[in-house]
């Protein structure tokens, strides 16, 4: 089955608990269609570069998912269709690396970046 890796922003007065629930919602509605999910991350909430809806923040969720086209075709409709979802993204990868995406990782983890001065 092909792999998908998903990005979700939700309302920022959602909690903590439910901005996690709606992941777990959405790994259903996949795990229902024939997919499943390999990894979900809960970044926090995380200050946008615009306003979208009139919030300038917002809780984001990482999916990382094996699923076939349909099923992510309804779980895309479902988040387009929730009112506590602002914004979608999904990319079709040809593999998924290993362990916690970029934005989990530390900063001291990253790769060798310039000192600042």
């Amino acid at each position: 089955m092909p792999l998908y890796e998903h990005v979700f922003i939700s309302r920022q007065d959602l909690s903590n608990t439910q901005a996690e629930s709606l992941i777990e919602h959405f790994g259903t509605v996949l795990a229902d269609n024939g997919g499943s999910v390999l990894l979900s991350e809960y970044w926090g909430v995380k200050t946008m570069a615009y306003k979208i809806n009139k919030n300038r923040k917002g809780h984001y969720a990482f999916l990382r998912t094996d699923a076939p086209a349909p099923a992510v075709q309804e779980m895309e409709r479902l988040m387009r269709l929730h009112d506590d979802v602002m914004r979608v993204l999904t990319i079709k990868v040809d593999e998924h690396k290993e362990g916690p995406s970029i934005q989990m990782q530390k900063r001291d983890e990253r790769d060798n970046r310039r000192e600042r001065r």
